[in-house]
Order: C-alpha cells, then sequence, then structure tokens
C-alpha cells in the first residue's frame, strides 16, 4: 500500500470515528445535563427548551470553536451555514420522504420568526466580509431574546396547566441529581472535544488531499457530520409519526447555530467571510430557509413532495459548491 493509501486510510478512519464521538457525546450531554438540571430543580418544561435545545447544537459549536482557534475561522463558518442548509434539505428533507409532517401553529408563531431573524442576520453582518465581536454580541443578544421568550412560554404553559389541573405538580420531584448524571455529562463533554478535533482532522485531510478547499470541507464533511444528531432523531421521529419533534428539532438547531455558535466564535476570533460565501451559500441558506417555511405555510405542512424538492435541492447545492 502506498504512502498516499495510507494517509487517505488513517484520515477516513479519523473521520468515521469523530463522526461517532459527536453523536454519542451528544446523546450523552443531552441525558446528563437534562436530568441533572430538573434534579437540581429547574422544571421538565424549561430544562427542554434551553438546556436540551443547546446541547444538541453543542457538536456545531465544538467544530466551529476548535476549527476557529487551530485551524480557521472560515471553517467553522462553513460548518455552520452547511449544517443549517443540510438541516432543511437533508434532514427536513429525508423525514418528510418518511412521512408526512403536519406543523402546529405554535411552532410557526412563535419559533420560525427566530429561524427568520437569525438567518437575515448572518447574512447582513456577514456583507461587509467579516464577522467581528460586535456582530458576534449582536447574534448573542437574539440569543438571549430567544432563550428568554421559549422561557417564559415554558413557565405560562406550565402555569396553565398547574390551573387546569393537567399535571401532577410532583411529577417532577421523581427525577433527583445523582453522581452517575455528573458522569454523563462529563463524558458527553469529552467525547465532543474529543469527536470534534477527530471530525476537523480527518475531514480536513482527507479532502486536502484531493484539493479540495476549506470551504468546501466545512459546507460538506464537517456539516453533515455536526447535523447528524439532528438527522438521527428527526428520522426517528418520523417513524415513529412524532413529525411536529421533526420539524422543532430542526428550527430550534438553525436558530442555536447562527446566534449562539457564530456568536461565541465571532467573539473570540473574528472570521472572515469569503467572496464565495457570500454570492452562493449565504443566498442558498434564504432560499432554503424561506423555501421550507413556505411549505409550512401552504397546507400546514411539510409533504413527501416537499421532501423530495428539499432533499434535490440540497443535492443541486451540492453540486454546486463542487470544486
Amino acid at each position: 500500500m502506498s504512502a498516499l493509501a495510507s494517509l487517505l486510510s488513517f484520515d477516513t478512519a479519523v473521520l468515521v470515528a469523530g463522526i461517532v464521538a459527536l453523536y454519542l457525546g451528544a446523546e450523552a450531554l443531552v441525558e446528563g445535563a437534562s436530568r441533572l438540571a430538573i434534579g437540581l430543580g429547574l422544571r421538565a418544561a424549561i430544562v427542554g427548551v434551553t438546556i436540551v435545545a443547546f446541547a444538541t447544537t453543542t457538536p456545531e459549536l465544538f467544530v466551529a470553536v476548535l476549527s476557529g482557534l487551530g485551524y480557521s475561522a472560515d471553517l467553522g463558518l462553513g460548518a455552520i451555514v452547511g449544517s443549517n442548509i443540510a438541516n432543511i434539505g437533508l434532514v427536513l428533507g429525508i423525514s418528510a420522504l418518511i412521512q408526512p409532517m403536519g406543523v402546529s401553529t405554535t411552532t410557526l408563531r412563535r419559533h420560525v420568526p427566530f429561524m427568520i431573524a437569525a438567518a437575515l442576520a448572518l447574512v447582513l453582518l456577514g456583507m461587509d466580509g467579516r464577522l467581528g465581536p460586535l456582530d458576534g454580541g449582536i447574534l448573542l443578544i437574539i440569543l438571549v431574546a430567544f432563550t428568554g421568550y421559549l422561557v417564559y412560554r415554558a413557565q405560562a404553559a406550565k402555569a396553565d396547566a398547574i390551573a387546569t389541573e393537567e399535571i401532577d405538580i410532583e411529577d417532577e420531584d421523581e427525577v433527583s441529581a445523582t453522581f452517575k448524571d455528573v458522569l454523563y455529562l462529563g463524558l458527553g463533554l469529552l467525547l465532543l472535544f474529543v469527536g470534534s478535533n477527530w471530525l476537523i482532522q480527518g475531514g480536513k485531510g482527507l479532502l486536502e488531499a484531493y484539493g479540495f478547499s476549506t470551504r468546501f470541507i466545512g459546507l460538506t464533511i464537517l456539516a453533515f457530520g455536526t447535523s447528524l444528531p439532528e438527522l438521527a432523531a428527526s428520522v426517528v421521529s418520523a417513524v415513529r409519526g412524532e413529525a411536529e419533534f421533526s420539524i422543532g428539532n430542526v428550527v430550534g438547531s438553525n436558530i442555536y447555530n447562527v446566534v449562539a455558535v457564530l456568536g461565541i466564535l465571532a467573539i473570540m476570533v473574528p472570521v472572515s467571510v469569503p467572496e464565495s460565501t457570500i454570492t452562493l451559500d449565504f443566498p442558498a441558506l434564504l432560499v432554503f430557509t424561506f423555501g421550507v417555511i413556505a411549505m409550512m405555510l401552504r397546507n400546514r405542512d411539510v409533504s413527501r413532495l416537499d421532501g423530495g424538492i428539499l432533499v434535490v435541492g440540497y443535492l443541486v447545492f451540492f453540486w454546486l459548491i463542487l470544486p
């Protein structure tokens, strides 16, 4: 076996190991963080819309930050933009092909506007070719507003449920924080850190060996790898007929990816926005975002036909970014 073939085999193995570690790390982190938070006294509804929602975005956070600090901030930007496009084109598209998904009025009124705001904010702030600390601060302000709104709605829903005696207020006392939950949390963080490094190293080494650019690496390998938790969760939900979870998962992930991950990254290290990102990647993100919203508004669902259009659209985008 030649030296090049050996190197490619090693990079492939590291890449696959990184994806597996990211998936397992995200699962462990969600499990440990949610149980620990509930055990320490936070209400389950609030944990669901804050800790769990943010925890599922940790693969993108680790990959983007480690890319920015150790390799290139452009790599992190590509991973986030590519992940958001993949979440809509692949995750929602494949889920809709499995099972048509109805969209609740709550999702359309309360969550979708924040997804629109996140996408528009990213494009507008990045049009000057740079995302700096000020831009990151603006994104984090949107994050605070979104999280505060979710907590407010969760508390209101909790109060309404108690008032109408729809829930037993003693239920949440059944969960208590244990050392096992702390171990899960620590294991999840460790796997995310290791998996992010492996994903970056393997994907970068593999594609650079074939002459692919940093932007392409971020938009494809890193974006797909970090979208795996959302893909797995949404496909399982679609198979079980829990369509609303699939849509909520993607909408929430796309919001947190921009306002939390890129907000933190831009504050830590300046992110340059390549001309190709401004002319192709940003428009593609807006097309996918507004396209899926139009599908949701049309018949309050995402049909199998819509799913097919989204998947084909993603394949077209992939073809357009090929060197």
